[in-house]
């Protein structure tokens, strides 16, 4: 019997993740083939595709194709992702880091770009990835990474430590803290910039999540009481007195929440509301303020 290959394969797989309803078939075919195959790029894919495969080689991608077609991340099934070029560590103990999200880096790097030495804080950190990115992009940044969950913190830790970003490193830019909100800042420094991608999916909207979303990503990261917004409005009350004056805070919202949050801007008289944000596809994603 004939050996398969990988072109076989790769139209097997993705005809199998069509079935299953998975979104972008091919391309998870493609990514899940080249990592199984340990492939330096999915574009080897098209350099082999007479390669006739093992069956130890089978063997591998049988489980990964079978884990996908489960509906599990393919984040989870390769083990990372890249967040603005650094390899972030993904599984189970937090939301996996989504690309429109590197947007909120971009906000901070402008907001900041003349302040010294600026003391950043991020309010649920989860994989840690904002500060990492933070901490490697912004020239003199401290920044402190929070979460409520010991789980996540150990996984942004350990994302922290494998970008050079280690807590006992000489110098180290990045510390990590648990807590609830801005209870997790023990630090009596003003803060500089805060930031924040909270849960914010409303209680009643779990039935409608993909089922990667539903199955895999930590109840904890999504949702956010019956509108979603439960959290933020908390750490909105929380910033009274802890920035310093003009700091900005810079929030990842759902689309359908700027308006509220904009329309509910007086209950927090030490803020000013200071934009609505559009994320690179287009959709409004963020909301900033900045302190009086």
């Amino acid at each position: 019997m004939p050996q398969m290959t990988v072109l076989e394969i790769l139209n097997r797989t993705k005809v199998f993740f069509e079935k299953k309803g998975i979104p972008d078939a091919r391309l998870d075919a493609e990514y899940i083939i080249s990592h199984g195959l340990k492939m330096k790029s999915r574009m080897d894919i098209y350099l082999n595709f007479e390669k006739p495969l093992t069956e130890a080689e089978l063997d591998v991608l049988r489980q990964m194709v079978a884990r996908r077609a489960n509906r599990e991340p393919l984040q989870h099934i390769i083990g990372d992702t890249s967040f603005r070029g650094f390899i972030i560590k993904c599984d189970p103990r937090a939301l996996i880091p989504r690309p429109e999200t590197e947007s909120l880096v971009d906000m901070a790097k402008e907001a900041l770009k003349d302040v010294e030495n600026p003391f950043i804080v991020e309010v649920g950190t989860g994989t840690g990835a904002i500060s990492i990115a933070c901490a490697k992009e912004i020239a003199g940044a401290k920044v402190l990474a929070t979460d409520i969950s010991e789980d996540a913190l150990s996984l942004a830790r350990e994302n922290a430590a494998s970008n050079g970003l280690g807590e006992n490193s000489e110098g180290a830019k990045l510390a990590f803290a648990k807590g609830d909100l801005l209870d997790a800042v023990t630090d009596t420094a003003k803060i500089d910039c805060l930031i924040a991608n909270l849960p914010y999916i409303p209680d009643g909207e779990k039935g409608k999540l993909q089922p990667e979303v539903d199955k895999f990503d930590p109840a904890l990261a999504l949702f956010g009481g019956p509108d979603g917004l439960t959290l933020v409005r908390k750490l909105l009350q929380q910033t009274e007195g802890k920035l310093s004056a003009g700091a900005p805070i810079l929030l990842e919202i759902g689309s359908e929440q700027a308006e509220v949050l904009k329309n509910e801007a007086a209950n927090y008289p030490w803020l000013e509301f200071s934009g609505i944000h559009k994320d690179f596809c287009g959709n409004v994603r963020f909301i900033s303020y900045k302190t009086k």
